[in-house]
């Protein structure tokens, strides 16, 4: 097998700084962040914008300055959500892409989220690929459910883009596809051949669905984004998520793949962000 990429979503959107004290919502906090996260065992890493107060932002300089503190901390790949949070414009959600991470990720479809609904038309899908296409970011779907690698398929018939393709699976959201192995296997089963995947699994499927990726092959994405717990009643740090899995996979006999390994599995180019 490949080796395996470990992808860290330290911050999120919708996560506050009252849920735990963990939560890196601040440029220096982030780079720590990034800096014992490297050391554990990742090798991206998803960045959200927040402002000093913790509320999300898309603001662009608030994204230069989180990039930037990584940068110095890590040789971690940078990549940019383009989701933003709920109730943003597609224009807010993509003006960070001025700043040309080296990912960034693009979500395939409308989903429930909790009570809320996170609006992705294929408008804004098309809106934001062109985006990503202005300014040579390379995207990573994220699919909720069966229904957004359709989505997808559709982009590809229209010439907006090309397959194989790193797809992320997000699995578990309350609206979305339920966090469950048979989800993700079906959803596996029906990638284009040569498309690598990795796994976010939502709340409790973060860490069996975590093992299952990588006896399958696939690679992993965990983080306080996605799950605040490391245990029952036990808030995690960043850091303890991405050692946990690296763990799992050095007991499986899977190699963890280092920040240029994965830009290698995933044709990206080191870049600085502007």
């Amino acid at each position: 097998m490949d080796p395996l990429i470990i992808t860290i979503a330290p911050t999120g959107a919708e996560v506050l700084p009252n849920q735990t004290p963990h939560l890196p919502y601040t440029a220096q906090m982030l780079g720590e962040t990034a800096a014992a996260c490297r050391a554990a065992g990742a090798a991206m890493m998803h960045i959200h914008g927040r402002r000093p107060d913790g509320r999300p932002t898309q603001d662009v300089e608030t994204y230069r300055a989180f990039a930037g503190a990584v940068r110095a901390k890590s040789d971690l790949i940078i990549q940019f959500s383009t989701g933003g949070a709920v109730g943003m414009t597609p224009q807010e959600r993509a003006v960070n892409l001025e700043l040309r991470p080296e990912m960034a990720t693009l979500t395939c479809g409308t989903v429930n989220f909790g009570d809320d609904v996170f609006q992705n038309s294929f408008p804004i899908i098309r809106g934001i690929l062109a985006r990503m296409r202005e300014f040579d970011v390379v995207p990573e779907l994220e699919i909720f459910d069966l229904g957004h690698l359709d989505n997808a398929r559709r982009l590809e018939r229209e010439g907006l883009l090309a397959f194989p393709r790193h797809v992320d699976i997000v699995l578990g959201v309350p609206g979305g596809a339920e966090g469950s192995v048979e989800n993700l296997v079906d959803i596996v089963r029906r990638l284009p051949a040569g498309s690598t995947w990795s796994v976010a699994g939502i709340g409790r499927a973060q860490l069996p669905l975590a093992a299952v990726a990588i006896a399958m092959g696939g690679h992993v994405r965990v983080g306080l984004e996605d799950n605040l717990y490391y245990a029952k009643g036990r808030l995690a740090r960043n850091e303890e998520l991405v050692a946990r899995v690296a763990r799992l996979a050095e007991e499986l006999q899977r190699p963890v793949a280092t920040p240029d390994e994965a830009r290698a599995l995933l044709a990206l180019r080191r870049t600085t962000v502007r």
